[in-house]
């Protein structure tokens, strides 16, 4: 679809790239050896093109994405796929300037990477240059300004946000809510969210127990492993609005057989049943006070 992208030329929006298409030109290369005044047009594209075509035989993602209007970043998606990263963070429920990045995970489509704070938190800073494509579920105001105060650096990658590509497609909340809306099943981790999370860190760092580490990097695999599905099910409907469906619809990944760490029942059940215990608490001093 990058190939017959030209939104991200200045003054081109949907209804002139619309009329590229309609006029025959249904790619860069088509553009390039169409005459000029028969572009539906009135500014010179050619040098925009031509970079276009030398920014992609450098794999330049980043020149794409600073370039394309950010809720068309979904076209970068299968030029660049084979060097994207899902990834997701955790924390301990602080603000940027107080909290801390308590785990990473990575996936790539094919590797799961987790990253933990004061084990090899620090690892993911070297790791995440491997790649040039960033997936995320609201990283643009979360996870991309927490990494990078986090490690004082600033990521020189493209970056999809899927909440917002879901968004316009009509699929609208949190990443569980659209997790259901496309029948993706969490099993025993149903039900854990964020603020979970933050509390299975905290059994973790105050009591030592393993397996709520575990269950905390069991469901963050989740939120990375299940953003691959959703990229291409954004993908297929957004390329349904163009006139090139028929050859660019992307299959579905194939879920992990099996992941390597798993979560723990009876770190989860001990978690819900402090969160049980704390409302019966709350609930009995608003009725006596």
């Amino acid at each position: 679809m990058l190939r017959n992208t030209f939104r991200h030329i200045p003054k081109i929006g949907p209804i002139t790239e619309r009329r590229f298409w309609e006029a025959g030109a249904l790619s860069w290369r088509e553009a390039l050896e169409m005459p000029s005044e028969l572009l539906p047009t009135h500014q010179p594209i050619e040098e925009y093109l031509h970079t276009s075509v030398e920014m992609l035989a450098e794999r330049n993602a980043r020149w794409f994405a600073d370039h394309l209007p950010s809720m068309e970043s979904w076209r970068l998606f299968p030029e660049f796929r084979e060097g994207a990263a899902y990834i997701d963070i955790e924390t301990d429920g602080g603000s940027l300037d107080g909290g801390i990045i308590t785990t990473i995970a990575l996936w790539n489509g094919k590797e799961l990477r987790h990253y933990v704070n004061g084990v090899n938190l620090r690892n993911f800073q070297d790791d995440i240059l491997e790649y040039s494509l960033l997936v995320t579920w609201n990283g643009a105001v979360f996870d991309l300004p927490y990494i990078e105060h986090w490690f004082q650096t600033s990521l020189p990658h493209a970056h999809i946000d899927l909440r917002h590509i879901m968004a316009s497609l009509g699929f609208h909340g949190g990443l569980k809510r659209v997790e259901n809306d496309f029948d993706i099943d969490r099993g025993v981790l149903a039900g854990v969210d964020g603020y979970f999370a933050v509390l299975l860190w905290g059994e973790y760092m105050s009591e030592g127990d393993q397996r709520s580490l575990e269950t905390l990097l069991a469901y963050n695999s989740l939120d990375v492993i299940n953003l691959e599905r959703l990229m291409i099910e954004a993908y297929n409907r957004k390329i349904e609005e163009t006139p090139f469906s028929l050859t660019n619809e992307l299959p579905l990944p194939e879920f992990p057989e099996e992941l390597e760490i798993e979560p723990d029942e009876g770190a989860i059940g001990k978690i819900r049943r402090k969160l049980s215990a704390r409302e019966n608490y709350l609930r009995d001093f608003a009725r006596h006070h």
